[in-house]
């Protein structure tokens, strides 16, 4: 990492030519956050703050609407010794009911810079942490910025997808962004991340890992916010109007087209936001299948012999190393040993381990299992939290027993 306290400069090679093109108009927005900054009176509740809608309340709550203020509100919780809960869209928080004592903090800044747009360096674009995700997806697609598309309609803003390396039909953050920008909690500075140093793997990243890993954590461990505080994310993609090959074989079928078909971004996002939306993964909030933390588990990497343990439906997909497959340079072999882990679907686990679409504990629980798609656990209206916990324990009971394999939450447990 390098400390970047101070200005840089950046030099064009002489030969290669600026390639400005006007964007066409933006795609139609989606809802993507749980409470928009700025927008109305201050939260009390984690409640408000996240999509899920369960959480206590807050000791208090701030919006820093620079970089500057962004790192004095991290700085003086750390100083006073200030639990810190830095928030984004609320997407992937499980807030307890006991709510979080310290410090929430929001990035209400929505700022995208293009730094680059070239016919050999690929265009380079840096957007600041608070920018709402969608919003910088709508952006890309219209603009030309190649492979943005199948990453539509995901909640949440930008500070937090390298943070969990976000993905969705066959793309991944990881094959678009070139660096972050960071507050080190650490070393007390701002600090520049590259690519290489993110440790960035299936929904995961040093970053996330700092939470709990004290050997990232400089000695410690920093939860529920982690030791680097996001600033701003650099993006470097190809110049694109088509779509990066289809990759994933729903959609494929819901464009029609064969797996590797290159199809207009806007039709590949469109498609995407049917598919999320069948599934009640576009936030509505007069759906409560949308009331929920998207998908709630991960889907488990397995050692070669014990995805062969599976029954002989199971799914069954090569994991493959693919940072940087959007890149102007070129993508990363996938591997190709006869002992490479593979991947298997939490939602088969779950559907075939006896919890089905709409599943409840009770009659009277407000909590169930989406009825679009089991991966989602949904608040039905007025949940509490321990009624979310105790639906995700005897889901990953249930699992367990029945496969002998541990279902991992994908969301931030917070004030557990």
């Amino acid at each position: 990492m390098t400390d970047t306290s101070g200005p840089s400069e950046r030099a064009e090679p002489p030969s290669c030519s600026a390639a400005p093109r006007s964007a066409d108009p933006w795609p139609a927005p989606v809802e993507a956050l749980a409470h928009r900054p700025g927008t109305q009176e201050a939260p009390t509740t984690l409640a408000e703050l996240t999509t899920l809608r369960v959480g206590g309340p807050v000791g208090e709550y701030v919006e820093a609407r620079t970089e500057a203020e962004l790192i004095d509100a991290v700085r003086q919780a750390d100083d006073s010794g200030t639990p810190l809960l830095v928030v984004g869209g609320g997407s992937n928080i499980v807030a307890s009911d006991t709510g979080f004592p310290g410090r929430v903090l929001r990035d209400a800044r929505q700022e995208v810079l293009l730094v680059a747009d070239n016919s050999c360096g690929g265009v380079e674009f840096t957007a600041t942490a608070g920018t709402t995700w969608d919003d910088l997806v709508r952006e890309a697609v219209a603009s030309h910025w190649g492979g943005f598309a199948p990453l539509s309609g995901i909640p949440g803003t930008v500070g937090a997808a390298p943070v969990q390396n976000i993905g969705a039909y066959g793309a991944e953050v990881c094959q678009l962004l070139a660096s972050v920008r960071a507050w080190d909690r650490a070393a007390g500075r701002t600090v520049h991340l590259a690519l290489s140093e993110l440790g960035l793997g299936y929904r995961d990243s040093d970053l996330k890992r700092s939470l709990s890993d004290a050997e990232i954590g400089a000695g410690r461990t920093w939860g529920p916010t982690g030791r680097w505080v996001v600033l701003s994310v650099t993006f470097l993609v190809r110049p694109a109007s088509l779509s990066a090959p289809i990759a994933y074989s729903q959609l494929a079928r819901e464009l029609d087209v064969e797996l590797g078909t290159r199809v207009d971004a806007r039709a590949v996002r469109e498609a995407v936001l049917d598919l999320r939306r069948s599934k009640g993964m576009v936030l509505d909030t007069t759906d409560h299948d949308t009331w929920s933390a998207g998908s709630f588990f991960t889907n488990p990497v397995l050692p070669a012999s014990l995805a062969a343990a599976l029954p002989a439906d199971a799914p069954r997909y090569p994991v493959a190393a693919r940072a940087g497959a959007n890149r102007p340079a070129g993508a990363v072999r996938p591997e190709r040993e006869q002992d490479a882990p593979v991947k298997t679907s939490a939602a088969w686990l779950i559907d075939h381990a006896g919890f089905p679409k709409g599943f409840t504990l009770s009659a009277t629980s407000r909590v169930s299992l989406s009825t679009k798609h089991v991966l989602a656990l949904t608040n039905r209206g007025g949940a509490r939290a321990q009624e979310v916990a105790a639906l995700r324990d005897a889901v990953v009971a249930g699992v367990r027993d029945r496969f002998g394999i541990a279902l991992v939450p994908e969301p931030v447990h917070v004030g557990w």
